[in-house]
């Protein structure tokens, strides 16, 4: 089983994802599964996801999709809310300040842009720190499109290899193994849209 990198919240200087692990033990929980077999089916070590309940390290990015799929949720489940969405707004409008975010491992920061509930798409706000990558590569259901905002992206699909610039923008079949990162010294931002919506 792989263990992807430890990667401590108190190490990089950012904030602990303390609603998280708060998350993954709850869900768990609810769905009757112990930690030995979340971690057999999700292909993750028992003491990997252990740190990850306790608030002690971010998932790598296919990390918390195996999570995710092991307890029968996509990954937009474990997004946490910055502030209160307006009434008027709700299913319709995502505001700057209103955006639901999660963090991973060595920086990568995820903001949802599009409202809940979710349709057909969902649109992120992908922020890559420089020298920042998946670790793996990983598939699944779908489509997606990917716009660079800022900075340097590499994306592989399958075989293939592709660098990009701001200004570039990519789409691939989401069942075609894939994994990606920022070569730069500047963050990297990508608009990325994924349907159906199942990251």
């Amino acid at each position: 089983m792989s263990q992807p990198p430890h990667n401590s919240p108190a190490a990089d200087g950012a904030s602990a994802p303390q609603f998280l692990g708060t998350r993954i033990r709850g869900l768990r929980k609810r769905r009757g599964m112990t930690l030995a077999a979340l971690a057999a089916q999700s292909e993750l070590t028992a003491g990997y996801i252990s740190q990850l309940e306790r608030n002690l390290s971010y998932p790598s990015i296919p990390a918390l999709f195996n999570i995710a799929r092991s307890l029968g949720v996509t990954i937009q489940w474990f997004f946490a809310s910055e502030a209160n969405t307006a009434p008027e707004d709700q299913g319709y409008v995502v505001r700057r300040n209103s955006r639901l975010s999660v963090h991973y491992e060595d920086g990568i920061v995820d903001q949802l842009l599009t409202p809940q509930p979710n349709r057909q798409l969902e649109m992120l706000h992908s922020r890559f720190p420089p020298g920042t990558y998946s670790q793996e590569s990983y598939s699944h259901e779908g489509e997606e499109a990917g716009y660079v905002l800022c900075g340097s992206f590499e994306v592989w699909v399958g075989e293939r290899h592709f660098l990009l610039g701001e200004g570039d923008s990519f789409s691939f079949s989401s069942q075609e193994p894939h994994r990606y990162g920022n070569p730069g010294e500047v963050d990297a931002v990508v608009i990325w849209v994924i349907t159906p919506p199942t990251f």
